[in-house]
C-alpha cells in the first residue's frame, strides 16, 4: 500500500470530526511521520505535536525518561516503543500518541539488529504495535517503509475504535 495524501486526509477527517488529537515520537523517521499527518491543511485541530527521539539525550529531555528508566528498556522492543508512544502522549495531553524506533541502514545497531528493523506502537483508546523488517539496509527506503507502516498503523487504530464504538464518521 503506497501512502498518499488521501491516506492523510481520512486521518485528518478522522481526527477532527471525532475531536481527537495525535502526537508522535518517531526515531529513524525523522520527522516523516509528522510530515505526513502535517500535509493537511488545518493540521492545528488534531496534531498536538511530535519529536525526534534519535538519541538516548532526545529520549531523556523530550519524553522525560531517566537514564535507569531507558537502561531498564530491551532495544527495539515492542514494550520499549509502547513506553514511547505512551511518554509523547502524556507529555502533550493528546488522546493518541504514536511511536517509532528503528534501524534503517546502511549498517544495524550496535545492539545486534540488522538494519531494515522497526517497531511501531500506538496507543490511546486503542493500543496495537507492530514490527517492520524490510532485509535490506537502504536507508531512504527503509525511512519511507517505516513511514508507511506507522501511518497504516494509525489507520488501522482509528477504524478498530471507530467500530468500538460503533460510531461511523461523518
Amino acid at each position: 500500500m503506497e501512502i498518499t495524501t488521501e491516506h492523510s486526509v481520512i486521518i485528518a477527517h478522522t481526527l477532527t470530526a471525532t475531536k481527537q488529537t495525535i502526537s508522535v515520537a518517531e526515531s529513524s523517521t525523522a520527522g516523516l511521520i509528522s510530515a505526513a499527518l502535517l500535509a493537511v491543511p488545518g493540521a492545528s485541530a488534531y496534531y498536538g505535536g511530535g519529536a525526534i527521539i534519535y538519541t538516548m539525550r532526545a529520549r531523556r529531555k523530550l519524553l522525560d525518561l531517566s537514564k535507569e528508566q531507558l537502561n531498564s528498556q530491551t532495544p527495539l522492543t515492542e514494550n520499549y516503543v509502547t513506553l514511547c508512544a505512551e511518554r509523547i502522549k502524556a507529555r502533550l495531553k493528546t488522546t493518541w500518541g504514536l511511536a517509532e524506533l528503528g534501524a534503517t541502514g546502511p549498517a544495524g545497531t550496535p545492539y545486534g539488529h540488522p538494519p531494515g528493523i522497526a517497531v511501531l506502537a500506538l496507543v490511546g483508546p486503542i493500543n496495537l504495535t507492530t514490527k517492520i523488517e524490510s532485509g535490506h539496509g537502504d536507508r531512504e527506503k527503509n525511512m519511507e517503509l517505516f513511514k508507511i507502516a506507522a501511518i497504516k498503523l494509525l489507520i488501522e487504530g482509528l477504524e478498530k475504535y471507530q467500530l468500538s464504538v460503533k460510531e461511523p464518521i461523518k
